[in-house]
C-alpha cells in the first residue's frame, strides 16, 4: 500500500471539495476516475480500488460523475481473470 500527502491551498480546497466531505476521499476518487477514465483501470480493478462490493456500484459511481461505461471484450477477460483469482 503507498500512501500519497497532497497539500492544497484553502481557497482552492474550499472550491473543489463540498461542505461535509471527506478530502481524501474525493482525491481518492478523482485519481480512480482518471485512472479509469486513461484506460489505466478496467471495471474489476476499479471496483477493488475503491471498495466497492459490486459492479452496481462501480456503474452508479461512474453515473455520479457523468462518465459512460466502457466495456471491451478485455475487460470481459479481466474481470474473469480477476474472479479465478478471488475464487469466485
Amino acid at each position: 500500500m503507498r500512501q500519497i500527502t497532497i497539500d492544497v491551498p484553502e481557497e482552492l480546497s474550499a472550491a473543489l471539495i463540498g461542505p461535509g466531505e471527506d478530502p481524501a476521499r474525493v482525491a481518492f476518487e478523482a485519481m480512480a476516475l482518471q485512472g479509469y477514465r486513461e484506460g489505466k483501470l478496467s471495471t474489476a480493478q476499479l471496483r477493488r480500488f475503491l471498495g466497492y462490493e459490486s459492479r452496481l456500484d462501480v456503474d452508479a459511481f461512474l453515473k455520479r460523475h457523468g462518465v459512460e461505461l466502457e466495456y471491451s471484450a478485455e475487460d470481459l477477460e479481466r474481470d474473469r481473470e480477476d474472479h479465478r483469482e478471488l475464487g469466485l
